[in-house]
């Protein structure tokens, strides 16, 4: 039986409330759009679409057809045009998206990263980069990325970026919650996007055949126990106070939810929640390492 294609579908159909609340958040810092799009933007997006043009292979239907029909078909599912994908050698798994409305956007997948997945869990991440595009993120990843190495490169940098940072990256961890949502209503399978975490947790090619996926969502579950206490919290937040991405255990426990909501039953059956019905979660996402660009 084929996939479903969810024609018509809008990005606030999926998007986590996190993710509505921190962008609205960002959306109050006065000029910020106008900085990314019009200043920071343009000259970012000809140096990385340069970079990834010279330095990687472009997929196509001629080039890595596999990943190029993988693409062609999560596309479809999620109602947008492809952009264009790279394959790049580097060995740390890591995909990311740019696109500020210039040129067309495109997606960059590492070598390291295709090696340690399945067809599925690849399609998968491309579907994840695919949200990012569904839901405009380009801007502000644009400028997570630059905060992340100008804290990292520039003198006194961690110290002048740290306030606008933390704000941005709070949004970066949300979006995720987001954009892992578009991973699973492309997989429609809860177990691809588990198990492609799991992987980025503790995979190589040689432990795949030992990896449980079941194993891993109870894990994922019985990480929410260690905030049970006040003392078991604060480890928690010590743990991910200067981390930019969500923890994998939490990313699998929030798709596991809403693989069980009725919302994500309501959107296959193109009858999807209006986003106001939407209750937000009470705990605030947890995080994730890797300067610089985003690490998958």
């Amino acid at each position: 039986m084929g996939k479903i294609q969810l024609l018509g579908l809008k990005a606030d159909q999926f998007r986590h409330p996190l993710d509505l609340q921190a962008t609205q958040a960002l959306r109050q810092l006065p000029g910020l759009d106008v900085l990314v799009r019009g200043v920071i933007g343009p000259l970012a997006e000809q140096f990385f679409y340069a970079e990834n043009i010279a330095s990687s292979v472009r997929v196509s239907d001629r080039q890595l057809p596999q990943i190029y029909e993988l693409l062609q078909e999560a596309a479809k599912i999620l109602d947008l045009e492809p952009p264009q994908v790279y394959v790049r050698q580097h060995p740390v798994p890591n995909a990311y998206t740019f696109a500020m409305r210039g040129r067309q956007p495109f997606m960059v997948i590492h070598t390291s990263l295709i090696e340690l997945l399945t067809p599925p869990e690849i399609q998968a991440v491309i579907a994840h980069e695919l949200g990012h595009l569904k839901c405009d993120h380009g801007v502000y990843l644009t400028l997570a990325n630059i905060l992340a190495l100008a804290a990292t490169q520039l003198p006194l940098g961690e110290v002048l970026v740290q306030n606008l940072q933390s704000q941005i990256m709070e949004w970066v961890r949300c979006a995720e919650f987001t954009c892992d949502r578009a991973a699973l209503l492309v997989a429609q399978e809860p177990k691809v996007v588990a198990s492609l975490l799991m992987k980025l947790s503790g995979g190589s090619p040689s432990l795949v055949s030992q990896l449980n996926v079941e194993a891993f969502i109870e894990q994922a579950h019985a990480y929410d126990a260690i905030g049970e206490d006040h003392l078991g919290a604060a480890i928690k937040e010590i743990q991910t106070g200067d981390l930019t991405h969500p923890l994998p255990v939490l990313r699998a426990r929030e798709i596991d939810r809403w693989a069980n909501s009725p919302e994500y039953y309501r959107i296959l059956k193109g009858r999807a929640l209006d986003p106001d019905q939407l209750a937000a979660p009470a705990s605030p996402a947890g995080r994730s390492t890797m300067p610089g660009w985003r690490n998958w």
